[in-house]
């Protein structure tokens, strides 16, 4: 079907018979001011001020009809006599406008008759589109307010006239930016000075808790006042003037008022401020102010803290703004002991990100209000966070509040009971305080922009006075003439799950845990939520979970066999919920699918182990639902890709660390070398999850972040790969032994690598195809040097065996019964008789570190002392885990004390490398006599270390994890069927989300045959693989 598109910019006249419900006769311009939704109780701000009608009747010529509200800011009689019409409906304007989204009933979408001149006669007048201007809250995927967005499309609207091209355009206030990208409409001021009036009193409230009456009980709130100007005349007049005559209260001290923040939000805190006897301090000034006696108390003291104050490098190193943005792993803040012990009142209007420090965490909180007990009364004993990140910069900020209940008591659960609460303030809709002041800012900014829609009307042909107002138009434009503009066709995914929802039964019946959090209702009305499915609550899952809630659109459901895993993931997070579900259970686990949203059907995302995914992505074809998953795609994964395109559902796998961030950084600079024209020579990639150096010192130089199951069955895995022109091949059973001794990533730390499954496949993944036209293709693992000699002789003894069953009744027996399955024969518990045993599967060279190793692990009897006392590894770690009840394979029960005594200790911190070489050319090379000369090898790594919040690798799989999740959530996955991250919309905006995360690729080049190399002779990656491989293929 022929769809007439209208351009975004323009507004063209159709001659075409009316509408139905429209009058048949030409009309004059007008624009309708909407009444906001009357279930906003404190939503009194108004688009146009009566000032901007007069101006918009007298000087542009419009008609501005107003639509009744008493609740309103400006009153109808303001309206009329700026020269403005009362109409209850608005169905002649032209032009609506309004705060936040029309209410669906009252969503007019119309045609009306051109105005003026481009009525071509009163019977039968030309037609136009209106125009709605609004919040929208619906740029972002919002389900919740799809319906809202189908109002506006001819494929929802079958009945339109001239098929759905007359439909009005729809523009979002959000969208409205400069060249520089910045909104050009905002209250961040406004924020800032209500969130600071709405916080003294707060303050006030906490004083009279501690049974002091302060002068600020007499702090003006916001709503309560005609205008800003008797807000600050009230401050001034009463509250300063009281404090200037009488002093604050001695009992409570100085009272110190903290802010943070450099934005507009600051900017309107320290305005209102200044209507108080303020003395402004610095940080370092902080303890002499408060504990000093003679401190002048007829001031308010003013402390601005910046993050250069409080955010310091681990390593001790100065704060550097660009350096923070960059690798915000590296700092931590030291608010909690700097600043917050000596405030009063906190004002706290920074924003936060995921990946970055809090400003404090919940346990800080307890140290702040240690500290706080030594500098008397009503120490830290109000915050306002006019940021109103929920369990974001402060983790204890557990929710917002209204303008009706603007504070509350907060006592976390890790805050011991001598220690008082805190009381916050929250609110969420601060510059609704503020609606006179709010509104005429805003009427002001905005008005450019609607005389330019207005021209659109008037002079649809004429050159727009100001082409940037007429651009940021169009950028702002999400709807116009039926169809979505092209930067938000994406819509059309959210847009479809919404329409899916209103069609799909309610989901199954598995009960939530009950906890604080399943025992939350949603508000009647309030906008329904995307539901998100997780199973699985391991050690990856944490940065998953945050990162999904921080959508304040998304409720999770995390479904765990450990309800306790679950509840602690959930605990922290009030849009998540635990349930407890045996994942072998198909039928249960297909009801969690199917129910994963009642009525929003849209996305499933999984942290379960490998074996268990084809089952979940079986339920997931069949109730159409879309799978995120970290692992490899298995044969049996890949089977299913026909009928997950039939479904319409994509299977995303390998979208963690590896598989997954090495994807999308080689397929980034794959395109980019390409781009250049270049032709790639060989393809080479390590990777490692690994202690952090320092705390390396134990057996296999390993610890586990999470289940050691995986590690161990990797070592048997054959492997496959292309090396210097031969394709080469590893048995699983020779996979440790014939390990590659040193890989040149570090000029520092030395690694050995393992070749990674099976390589040639990634040459189609990669474009590297046909594959005898590349030198190389290798993917490996890397690790200490080390580990796989004595992985090996672990193997020898049998502690990989997953065949067999063992039942020790002490884990010093652990080694002596797997040799025992290994050898056939019994082996007696005696240490002659074991150290035979072990003679005859371990080599001499391996055998005396792996006797140092067991004896450390405590697999073997104490009495077998290793023959090198303390040997290099940490002190000993008596403690045990508790012994299987049951016979289980050697590998579980191996598995199990691993995880156990090579476990993550508090304050130990992992790290993560990962590193691609590509050696490539110019095209033309490959003619040359020597194409070599003129090769180069461009590099692509990451590193990243462990932090107090997460693991490097819970961070660096949890998190793409998450990203692909909301990506695909917001309907910005266009692939269907079995897919990895190898379209550029996925890995192009996975990467782009790690970079702000911190986590950012870097990448390099370098000539090769140049002395950049970290190996023998500045040989590279691939070179080293190549002398090595000649050596085992000599040895054999």
């Amino acid at each position: 079907m022929t769809v007439l598109r209208r351009s975004p910019l323009t507004l063209r006249a159709v001659s075409r018979r009316p509408y139905h419900t429209t009058p048949a006769r030409a009309a004059k311009l007008t624009v309708g001011i909407r009444r906001e939704d009357p279930t906003r109780i404190w939503e009194r701000r108004c688009p146009l001020t009566p000032d901007a009608v007069h101006e918009l009747v007298t000087k542009d010529g419009v008609d501005v009809l107003v639509q009744p509200c008493e609740r309103r800011v400006f009153t109808a009689d303001d309206f009329l006599k700026a020269g403005a019409k009362l109409h209850p409906t608005l169905q002649p304007a032209h032009v609506i406008v309004g705060i936040k989204e029309t209410p669906l009933p009252e969503v007019l979408t119309d045609p009306l008759p051109a105005p003026g001149v481009h009525a071509h006669d009163a019977k039968h007048p030309a037609l136009v589109p209106r125009t709605q201007v609004m919040f929208s809250h619906t740029v972002k995927g919002q389900l919740y307010n799809m319906e809202l967005l189908s109002k506006f499309l001819a494929s929802e609207n079958e009945s339109a006239p001239e098929r759905g091209a007359l439909l009005p355009r729809l523009i979002d206030y959000e969208l409205l930016t400069g060249e520089d990208g910045k909104r050009t409409v905002g209250f961040g001021w406004f924020a800032g000075v209500a969130g600071a009036l709405e916080a003294l009193c707060a303050m006030a409230h906490a004083h009279l808790e501690l049974g002091v009456a302060s002068p600020f009980l007499y702090t003006p709130r916001p709503q309560t006042q005609p205008s800003l100007e008797s807000i600050r005349t009230r401050l001034r007049d009463v509250v300063g003037a009281g404090i200037t005559a009488n002093g604050t209260p001695k009992s409570l001290g100085p009272i110190v008022i903290g802010v943070t923040g450099t934005g507009k939000v600051a900017e309107g805190c320290l305005a209102i401020l200044e209507d108080l006897p303020i003395e402004k301090i610095t940080v370092d000034q902080l303890h002499s102010v408060v504990t000093d006696p003679n401190t002048d108390l007829h001031k308010v003291y003013i402390v601005h803290a910046h993050a250069k104050d409080y955010f310091v490098r681990r390593d001790g190193g100065p704060f550097e703004r660009s350096d923070y943005y960059a690798h915000p792993d590296k700092y931590m803040s030291e608010f909690h002991t700097k600043i917050a012990p000596y405030l009063s009142l906190l004002l706290h209007g920074a924003g936060w990100a995921p990946a970055f420090p809090r400003l404090m965490t919940n346990e800080q909180l307890t140290t702040t209000l240690e500290l706080a007990q030594a500098f008397g009364k009503g120490r830290f004993a109000c915050v306002g966070d006019i940021s109103c990140d929920i369990e974001g910069g402060l983790e204890f900020l557990s929710r917002s509040t209204t303008l009706s209940s603007p504070f509350y008591t907060a006592r976390p659960a890790t805050l011991p009971a001598h220690l008082p609460p805190v009381t916050i303030m929250a609110v969420d809709i601060l510059p609704t305080a503020l609606p006179l002041e709010a509104s005429q800012h805003f009427s002001t900014a905005f008005l450019p922009y609607l005389r330019t829609v207005l021209a659109g009307y008037t002079h649809p042909s004429a050159k727009p006075s100001s082409i940037q107002i007429h651009e940021a138009l169009g950028r702002a434009t999400v709807a116009q003439g039926g169809e979505l503009t092209p930067s938000f066709e994406w819509l059309r995914r959210p847009l479809g799950a919404w329409k899916e929802s209103i069609a799909s039964p309610s989901g199954g019946d598995v009960e939530p845990a009950q906890s604080s959090n399943a025992s939350k209702k949603p508000l009647p009305g309030a906008p329904r939520k995307k539901r998100v499915l997780m199973l699985g609550s391991g050690m990856v899952a944490r940065p998953a979970v945050d990162e999904l809630c921080g959508r304040s659109d998304v409720e999770l459901v995390i479904a765990s066999d450990s309800l306790r895993d679950a509840e602690r993931l959930a605990a922290q997070h009030a849009n998540a919920q635990p349930v407890k579900v045996d994942v072998s259970d198909r039928d249960s686990v297909g009801r969690l699918v199917q129910g994963a949203d009642v009525n929003v059907a849209n996305r499933y995302c999984s942290l379960l182990p490998v074996p268990f995914h084809p089952g979940v992505a079986e339920a997931c074809i069949e109730h159409r639902k879309h799978l995120v998953t970290a692992s490899y795609i298995s044969p049996a994964m890949q089977a299913l890709h026909e009928r997950a395109v039939g479904a319409d559902v994509v299977l995303m796998n390998e979208i963690g660390l590896d598989p997954g961030i090495d994807h999308c950084s080689a397929l980034s600079l794959l395109e980019k070398l390409r781009s250049e024209g270049k032709e790639i020579v060989s393809f080479t990639s390590f990777c490692g999850g690994l202690p952090a150096p320092e705390h390396a010192d134990v057996p296999l130089g390993y610890r586990f972040s999470w289940s050691p199951k995986g590690v161990l069955s990797a070592a048997s895995n054959p492997a496959r790969f292309k090396l210097w022109d031969e394709e080469c091949a590893i048995d699983g059973d020779a996979l440790l032994s014939r390990h590659f001794p040193s890989v040149p990533l570090s000029n520092v730390l030395q690694f050995e690598g393992l070749a990674n499954r099976n390589s040639l496949p990634y040459a189609d993944v990669y474009g590297l195809t046909p594959i005898s036209g590349v030198r190389t293709v290798f993917r490996g693992t890397l690790r200490y040097p080390g580990f796989s000699d004595l992985m090996h002789a672990f193997k020898a003894i049998g502690l990989l065996d997953a065949s067999s069953t063992i039942n020790p009744h002490h884990w010093s027996a652990l080694a002596r019964q797997a040799l025992e399955k290994t050898l056939g024969t019994l082996v007696m518990d005696d240490p002659a008789s074991l150290l035979s045993a072990l003679a005859a599967v371990v080599p001499p060279t391996q055998r005396d570190s792996a006797l140092h190793a067991l004896h450390w692990l405590g697999a073997v009897p104490p009495t077998l002392a290793p023959s090198r006392a303390g040997g290099a590894y940490e002190a000993l770690d008596a403690s045990l885990p508790p012994l299987p009840r049951v016979p289980t394979t050697p590998l579980a029960m191996f598995a199990a004390l691993l995880a156990h005594k090579l476990r993550y200790l508090p304050g130990q911190r992992d790290f993560v490398v990962l590193s691609h070489e590509i050696v490539a050319r110019p095209l033309s090379a490959s003619s040359s006599p020597s194409p070599r000369a003129d090769e180069e090898v461009h590099t692509s790594s990451l590193i990243a270390y462990g932090t107090d919040y997460a693991s490097a690798m819970a961070r660096t799989v949890g998190l793409p994890v998450a990203y692909a999740a909301l990506q695909v959530l917001d309907g910005g996955v266009r692939a269907r069927g079995v897919r990895g991250p190898t379209d550029r919309e996925v890995y192009t905006n996975v990467l782009a989300r790690l970079e702000e995360a911190g986590l950012g690729v870097r990448e390099g080049m370098r000539k090769a045959g140049s002395a950049g190399g970290a190996g023998v002779g500045g040989m590279g990656v691939e070179q080293t693989l190549r002398e090595h491989w000649k050596m085992m293929q000599e040895a054999v």
